[in-house]
């Protein structure tokens, strides 16, 4: 499991400052407490382009997976609101 997690970590960096700042933070602080299908969702998440994240987390444009959503309120959404990041 921790080559996986380590692999989803290196996933997390990315070209736009705003979403790599996220992704990094959430993954280094969270990472460890999500069950395996939220993993997995997150790592799902991670294929995404990094303006489609940015308009759904900060615009709350629709992304067209509810799953995918689902994990991004509940985790990253609020990870940011809880002042994380």
């Amino acid at each position: 499991m921790s080559n996986e997690i380590n692999r989803i970590k290196w996933k997390c960096r990315r070209g736009m400052r705003e979403i790599d700042l996220l992704l990094r933070e959430f993954s280094k602080n969270s990472i460890k407490n999500l069950s395996n299908n939220d993993l997995y969702l997150f790592d799902e998440i991670l294929d995404y382009d990094d303006q489609k994240l940015y308009d759904f987390i900060f615009k709350n444009h629709p992304i067209g997976n509810k799953d995918h959503e689902s994990f991004i309120i509940k985790n990253l959404k609020t990870f940011t609101e809880q002042g994380n990041f």
